[in-house]
């Protein structure tokens, strides 16, 4: 009885990430899915282009997945690092906030970003899920997200202005 061997591995050819095949002394080479961070940065340059960035909308990124030795995790955790958090905030007008988690085609969820994001839906935020295999689809999707939501009103009962005004006036 033949055995099939088969091993993968992710290498640069010309600078670009590249997937090798090995499967019965035969390579195959394909291109890679981009990294997770690399499909953020692509957002990140699209949603900071937009005319409506800084007027209508800012945002933050996150990279709590990043590869820490013992002493910067630690502080990381002290500074408040959450496990879990959503890889964008999107800060809107009216004191809202609405979350970005990225994933590369099918990759899952893992079980703390699963309870993190319960719990921000839970007080009411919003978590989006977005599902991508190029930086073009990433940045497509999360522009169309954020477009969605400037359309939508804003929230009458949040006055953060007017508090902050209150409670910042000259005496």
């Amino acid at each position: 009885m033949t055995t099939t061997r088969q091993t993968r591995q992710t290498v640069r050819i010309n600078g670009k990430r590249t997937v090798l095949t090995t499967r019965n002394g035969k390579v195959t080479a394909k291109a890679a899915d981009p990294l997770e961070w690399e499909l953020q940065a692509a957002q990140v340059r699209r949603l900071r282009g937009m005319p409506e960035y800084g007027t209508q909308f800012l945002l933050a990124g996150d990279q709590n997945s990043a590869k820490r030795g013992p002493t910067a995790q630690a502080q990381a955790v002290a500074a408040g690092m959450t496990a879990g958090e959503a890889d964008l905030r999107i800060y809107l007008r009216g004191g809202q906030v609405r979350h970005i988690e990225n994933k590369v085609g099918n990759g899952r969820l893992q079980p703390v970003q699963v309870k993190r994001h319960g719990e921000l839906e839970k007080l009411g935020h919003t978590v989006v899920v977005l599902r991508a295999v190029s930086e073009q689809e990433a940045a497509d999707k999360a522009e169309a997200c954020v477009r969605e939501w400037l359309t939508e009103p804003v929230a009458a009962d949040n006055d953060n202005a007017a508090a902050f005004a209150d409670d910042h006036k000259l005496q």
